[in-house]
């Protein structure tokens, strides 16, 4: 048996954030570069750009910035933010589904006797 989850974050039924918008965050960060970073995470550019702007426009903020220096790719503060508390959302939901795991378990093992 196994409890699954999936954890994204919506306003008015479309998507703001989620773990592939997360993925494609940390894979800019990394890469400091869309492209590589879609490379990175065999998806088209296209896609990776329309889910990066399309974020940017519904939280009404800027998620990357792009050094004048040397055009490479960056994570403003807000989206270093949103980041860290996604994912400690996700590690809070895993423990409480491990806990609920073990509940089930158990209830589910004292029930065959």
């Amino acid at each position: 048996m196994e409890i699954k989850y999936k954890i994204w974050i919506e306003k008015n039924g479309k998507v703001l954030f989620g773990k592939g918008r997360d993925n494609i965050l940390q894979a800019i960060d990394t890469e400091q570069s869309l492209n590589a970073a879609a490379k990175k995470l065999e998806m088209s550019y296209r896609a990776a750009w329309g889910r990066l702007k399309a974020s940017e426009e519904r939280m009404g903020i800027k998620l990357v910035e792009i050094s004048k220096r040397d055009k490479s790719m960056h994570l403003t503060p807000q989206a270093r933010a949103i980041i860290n508390r996604f994912e400690k959302l996700e590690r809070d939901a895993e423990m409480l589904l491990m806990e609920a795991d073990e509940d089930f378990q158990s209830l589910l093992k004292n029930s065959k006797k």
